[in-house]
């Protein structure tokens, strides 16, 4: 029978252990999820799918925007045209209205002026019929007789003078309501026409408000998708924030600079996802200017963190451009640099930190504030706002970034639910 000494079993038993431990290890690891680079290719290459796809429909949306923007003015130009083909059609029913009653005057007029030439015939006739013993009269009132007849031959030649220029005038009066006539029916035949176009216009203007409404819901709903895809990368790019932590960020910002906080919370969004999409990068991957870089390192220098692992955001694929830009509040290092003083008197860390959630937050509403209109919550000075974060102006080119902020301004809790 073999015997071991008590340093041969102790050697026996941590090998064995060794043994055991090792084999252990090895299914625990084999039973671990692997995330292979090359699933982190597949997501970004969705993510950029579904980017792409977004860009078509914000692209759609902006044309069909637009259309209905000249619909609109066609509309309104039409209704003007409506309105004064009114005012003209009611002129002119007006001045046929005064015409109409000129030619029943002048009637009565004739017909006056016809009584009171009868009643001169009458007379006339009755002196033509004078007796006999009329030729006995005075020498004196001979005279009369026949001086009332000739001033009765004058005054019924007068009557029919007055009579032919009312005859002229009533046959005048009576072509000019001919014209208006014609020219009341013509009129009406634009009236109709223009009462059909705005007809057609508004059921065009209904149309493209449906298509836009479309385009609107595949809009969130690309959204949403891009969302839970950035979501699923996250814990590769970087820190992601829960929503109470954003959202008290927000509030404590907004407290303090004056700027709304359901506007931080739009920016928020549209800049990094509430905070889930920070960057995906490293510095020399980032295409930073060199003045962008030493500034970089100067920030991670006094934060003591390496710059070399520090995650920024990547180049934009769609367009020629830099990465870089740090943290939920997406700075590029000179912007930050020149806010430093200003986030450090508010949040009270000195040196403030791009990569913490209340300094950066801090950094986009002090930013925002500077903008006229932001801090007295007019809807304006936020757009405005919005495009200079995004540009540096104020150009009608970005209003697509502008609606997109207001509108996750109003549903950001959306995101939050998520």
């Amino acid at each position: 029978m073999t015997r071991f000494s008590s340093s041969r079993w102790l050697d026996v038993f941590w090998g064995s252990t060794l043994c055991f431990v090792v084999v252990v290890a090895s299914v625990l690891w084999s039973a671990l999820p692997v995330r292979s680079a090359d699933s982190d290719d597949e997501i970004k290459e969705d993510i950029e799918s579904v980017e792409k796809k977004l860009q078509r429909e914000e692209a759609a949306k902006a044309q069909l925007e637009q259309e209905l923007g000249k619909i609109q003015y066609s509309v309104t130009n039409t209704q003007r045209e409506i309105q004064k083909t009114e005012s003209l059609l009611k002129d002119t029913k007006d001045t046929i209205a005064r015409k109409e009653l000129e030619l029943r005057l002048m009637d009565e007029r004739m017909q006056l002026q016809t009584e009171l030439l009868k009643g001169l015939i009458r007379e006339v006739y009755y002196e033509e019929q004078l007796p006999v013993e009329s030729a006995f009269f005075s020498q004196q009132e001979f005279s009369q007789s026949i001086l009332t007849v000739d001033q009765l031959s004058n005054l019924n030649q007068k009557i029919q003078d007055i009579m032919d220029d009312i005859e002229r005038s009533k046959e005048k009066i009576s072509g000019e309501k001919v014209a208006l006539d014609d020219q009341k029916e013509e009129h009406e035949k634009l009236l109709a026409l223009k009462e059909d176009q705005q007809q057609d216009l508004l059921a065009d203007k209904r149309e493209t408000q449906g298509d836009i409404a479309e385009k609107a819901a595949t809009i969130e709903e690309l959204n949403a998708k891009l969302s839970a895809l950035r979501s699923n990368l996250s814990g590769y790019l970087g820190k992601a924030y829960n929503a109470k932590d954003i959202s008290d960020a927000a509030s404590f910002a907004s407290k303090a600079t004056g700027v709304r906080k359901d506007f931080i919370m739009g920016m928020l969004v549209v800049e990094s996802d509430l905070g889930r999409f920070t960057g995906g990068c490293y510095a020399k991957d980032s295409r930073m200017s060199g003045n962008r870089l030493t500034l970089f390192q100067g920030i991670c220098k006094d934060l003591d963190y390496d710059w070399k692992k520090r995650k920024v955001s990547c180049p934009p694929r769609g367009y020629r451009g830099t990465g870089g830009a740090m943290g939920v509040a997406q700075f590029m290092s000179d912007t930050w640099t020149g806010y430093k003083s200003s986030i450090a008197s508010k949040t009270g860390h000195n040196p403030p930190d791009p990569w913490n959630l209340t300094d950066g937050v801090m950094a986009m509403a002090l930013k925002l504030a500077k903008v006229p209109g932001v801090t007295s919550h007019k809807k304006t000075g936020e757009c405005n706002a919005a495009k200079i974060y995004l540009s540096g102006t104020t150009s009608s080119k970005y209003d697509w970034y502008c609606k997109k902020v207001l509108y996750w301004a109003d549903n950001y809790e959306a995101k939050m639910g998520g």
